[in-house]
């Protein structure tokens, strides 16, 4: 839409439609049937059933970020997403009795998410983490450095927590480092309804579908060998 404006004045024809394709786009995206279908494109499953984690040896949870100086909380606590998989983490971890792992890194100012998310499922869900990963930087050292502190613990089978809209991304990337994975995935996007508002556009829907873009480029780009 930017590029359409700044040609409007040399090229009108051209600009005019960069600027009106790009309006198009983010008012496609904005309506939640769109977004439902671009989430469900991502799903790998059915929920858990606590009942059936087959001998693993651990939940994983990774972090999602941070929410940066909370003036309520007296600083930096989780945002919306790493709050999801810790209370589905711990959730789980109530009712398998299984030790829980969370991993999260170094962020801007420092601040490591891992240690946040053992302070958080501690002392709001009662679970306190066996192991705290905090020094990766992406889904790729999440996995890695993980592995690296399970095998010491001769853990090689793991209940994995993430979005659902990323699982698949995170399972192979756990797979990859030679961990065995059962996936728990959270957040799952529900059916839309047959009603008049899944047409209507909306902030809530454009997220959405930020996300499931965000992932298919991410896949793709795994896909390369460029992350």
């Amino acid at each position: 839409t930017l590029l359409g404006l700044s040609l409007a004045a040399r090229r009108p024809r051209l600009g005019r439609a960069l600027a009106w394709v790009g309006v198009l786009v983010l008012l496609v995206l904005s309506v939640p049937v769109v977004s439902y279908a671009l989430l469900a494109s991502l799903e790998t499953g059915e929920p858990l059933d606590p009942a059936e984690v087959r001998d693993a040896g651990a939940i994983v949870v990774i972090a999602g970020g941070l929410r940066r100086g909370a003036l309520e909380y007296g600083g930096d606590t989780l945002n919306g997403l790493s709050l999801d998989r810790v209370r589905y983490g711990a959730w789980l971890a109530r009712r398998t009795g299984l030790p829980v792992l969370v991993s999260g890194g170094i962020g801007g100012d420092g601040t490591k998410e891992g240690e946040v998310m053992e302070r958080v499922m501690r002392e709001e869900f009662g679970v306190t983490p066996r192991w705290v990963e905090a020094q990766s930087r992406n889904t790729r050292e999440n996995a890695l450095h993980s592995a690296a502190l399970l095998r010491e613990a001769g853990v090689r089978r793991i209940v994995l927590v993430t979005h659902g809209v990323d699982m698949r991304r995170a399972g192979d990337e756990f797979r990859a480092a030679g961990l065995e994975v059962i996936a728990a995935p959270t957040g799952l996007p529900g059916r839309p309804g047959d009603v008049w508002r899944d047409w209507v556009p909306g902030m809530g829907a454009l997220v959405g579908s930020y996300y499931a873009l965000y992932e298919h480029l991410a896949n793709a780009m795994r896909g390369l060998g460029l992350n």
